[in-house]
């Protein structure tokens, strides 16, 4: 993304940002457990964001472009202050088609970071997911 030059606060914003959406993704399953579909936790995390005075959307849809042309479409779980999409899920294990399908939601939405979160278990798994600004380590996982 081409602009003008970011300053410390403006770099640090997404780090910040993702560390109020964790500690709201922690206490939605701290308080609702593991268990529920993940249309459960969509709803609980979008009042917790809220509730902390984060802007959050759910299901937003994004096109998907093919050669210029839309081909389809995608649906955000949530979309958090325009910046952050969150991709949730209720599974055994986050596996590569996870962070693959993260990756591509990115392309589509235009949005650098986005946070794979599993509320499957008692113990939230998470990981954050960034397009690099070197395509041959496009996908960058934390």
């Amino acid at each position: 993304m081409n602009g003008p030059p970011m300053n410390a606060d403006e770099r640090r914003y997404p780090d910040l940002l993702t560390e109020s959406i964790l500690g709201a993704v922690f206490e939605v399953s701290n308080t609702l457990g593991a268990g529920f579909l993940e249309k459960v936790y969509e709803r609980a995390l979008l009042f917790e964001l809220s509730a902390r005075g984060i802007q959050a959307v759910g299901q937003v849809s994004f096109p998907v472009l093919y050669k210029g042309r839309v081909c389809g479409e995608y649906f955000a779980d949530i979309i958090v202050e325009k910046t952050v999409v969150l991709e949730l899920k209720c599974v055994e294990h986050l596996g590569k088609e996870h962070l693959a399908q993260c990756l591509n939601y990115l392309r589509a939405s235009g949005m650098e970071v986005c946070l794979l979160i599993d509320f499957q278990r008692w113990v939230v798994e998470w990981k954050r997911v960034a397009l690099s600004s070197t395509p041959a380590d496009e996908l960058v996982t934390r």
